[in-house]
């Protein structure tokens, strides 16, 4: 079984590697204002078959082993974990897809997307090291990061709300983004709840 789990792991991590490049090169490319659509989608593509890979392991080895305690879960977060990790590719897939709804985004004022996008990074990484070394301290650090990115774009949206001669194309397109920038935050955190699951045993209350 030892074989199986870490090959698992080895899995699990590559997924982690490829949805964190995903996601910064879609903010990235958005930034920059590059149209990156069909890397991006291929790589969303191969997380999905990866997440796929994973679940199809995960039902062997607990079909063949049937592991207890903190194998089996383990064994079942990285399920999760992949799936958190297949809905990165599929976040950074919609961003990319802005640009080709709506064209040229240069005149757009960037720094939201910017703030939310940085701090989406940064818990994609923090996550994954959570889990990676079983960091239950670090995994806890995920919700208040995620509280800075639902406050980013709610706070864009009542601001939006209230402006009666933003450019549409921009408001529209930055509110998707961010729309889509926090659902990456929810996912992140997630990943990191799985931290004291494996652990312990113990869930942490989602929001």
């Amino acid at each position: 079984m030892d074989i199986g789990l870490e090959k698992l792991r080895n899995m699990v991590l590559d997924m982690a590697e490829l949805s964190q490049n995903t996601v910064s090169t879609a903010i990235d490319a958005y930034v920059q204002g590059r149209d990156l659509r069909d890397r991006i989608y291929q790589w969303s593509e191969q997380l999905r078959m990866l997440q796929d890979e994973v679940s199809e392991l995960a039902v062997e080895i607990i079909a063949r082993y049937q592991p207890v305690a903190s194998d089996l879960r383990f064994i079942k977060s990285c399920m999760e974990v992949a799936y958190g990790f297949s809905r990165f590719g599929r976040y950074a897939h919609d961003i990319s897809d802005v640009m080709g709804i709506f064209g040229d985004l240069s005149s757009c004022d960037k720094k939201p997307i910017l703030e939310a996008g940085a701090q989406a990074k940064e818990m994609i990484a923090l996550s994954i090291k959570a889990f990676t070394e079983r960091n239950v301290e670090l995994a806890s650090r995920l919700k208040r990061m995620d509280d800075v990115v639902d406050g980013t774009y709610l706070d864009f949206v009542k601001k939006s709300a209230h402006e009666q001669d933003g450019d549409l194309k921009c408001v529209v397109s930055a509110t998707l983004i961010l729309r889509y920038l926090e659902r990456i935050a929810d996912h992140a955190t997630y990943v990191a709840e799985t931290v004291p699951y494996i652990v312990s045993g113990e869930r942490a209350p989602r929001k």
